[in-house]
């Protein structure tokens, strides 16, 4: 068996289809089929039912999907550390971050950490899914929001945040510097959707107050959502931290006096992961970053 076949075997995996998986590899349909076969006979089972123009991975196909996964995981992990000792502050890092704090949050982050190791790339991808980019390696590192214990991360946590309400400065509750949940009830919100991970910690807060919020506007881009406040569409529920970061003078941040909605961010990683230099020195200052 060759780490080739591998390769060639998890790209059929991802694909379910022969043709996709050989112009994925660069190599061609019949030469990708033919060394599937080689695998099949030396492990003496098929690895896919053909059913017509359909596969399906068989039992023995899964098996080896998940022991493979661990093998190039392992491989690549071999090929980073040593790259690591060969070029000590060189390399890639890539990151997956909630869109709202990549747009106002970590810009200076990254210029800070870009001064100090010029020579290291940074790819920070905005996303709201990020323990399963993490988990299946689209990402090195992921700064995550309210993070469940995993036996399959590392988890770090970074800091607690409070949301608090926000409004125009053209807004009847703007002069207020504290309000209640209840309060909260019936207020035109602009807010983002439902099943967006912002919203669900709002709404988990205010169902234990018995009510919904009154979204009359609904956007997934934070920016869009502070243009709307700051046009007194109507109000909405964020963190101070973030609304701090936006620095707008004409939005008005009044706390939520009794229980308040509150996040934790948390660096996580995988713990079968190799760790560069770069990435660690990365990671320390994310933590130094959020701790100021």
């Amino acid at each position: 068996m060759e780490i080739r076949h591998l390769h060639y075997f998890m790209a059929v995996c991802e694909e379910l289809h022969f043709t996709k998986a050989a112009e994925k590899l660069g190599i061609s349909q019949p030469t990708l089929s033919q060394q599937i076969r080689v695998l099949e006979d030396e492990l003496g089972m098929p690895l896919f039912d053909r059913i017509g123009k359909k596969i399906v991975v068989t039992e023995a196909g899964s098996l080896l999907f998940s022991y493979a996964t661990e093998m190039l995981t392992t491989l690549q992990n071999v090929k980073d550390a040593i790259n690591d000792l060969q070029e000590l502050q060189r390399g890639q890092i890539s990151v997956g971050i909630m869109p709202s704090d990549l747009d106002y949050r970590i810009t200076q982050l990254v210029i800070d950490f870009h001064q100090k190791f010029p020579k290291v790339k940074l790819k920070i991808l905005a996303s709201i899914d990020i323990m399963r980019q993490v988990l299946e390696n689209e990402v090195d590192i992921g700064i995550g929001t309210n993070v469940e214990p995993d036996d399959r991360l590392v988890i770090i946590p970074l800091r607690r945040e409070e949301y608090v309400l926000t409004v125009s400065q053209e807004h009847p509750l703007a002069n207020q510097t504290a309000i209640t949940i209840a309060e909260l009830k019936g207020l035109p919100m602009v807010m983002y959707p439902e099943g967006f991970f912002g919203r669900e910690i709002v709404e988990e807060a205010v169902k234990k107050h018995g009510f919904q919020l009154h979204s009359i506007l609904e956007t997934s881009s934070v920016t869009s959502i502070m243009n709307l406040v700051h046009a007194n569409i109507g109000a909405t529920v964020q963190p101070y931290h973030l609304i701090q970061q936006i620095n707008d003078p004409t939005l008005c941040s009044i706390r939520i006096s009794d229980g308040a909605p509150s996040r934790s961010l948390s660096i996580i990683y995988r713990v079968d992961r190799y760790v560069s230099q770069a990435t660690t020195a990365f990671i320390k200052q994310i933590k130094e970053y959020f701790k100021a």
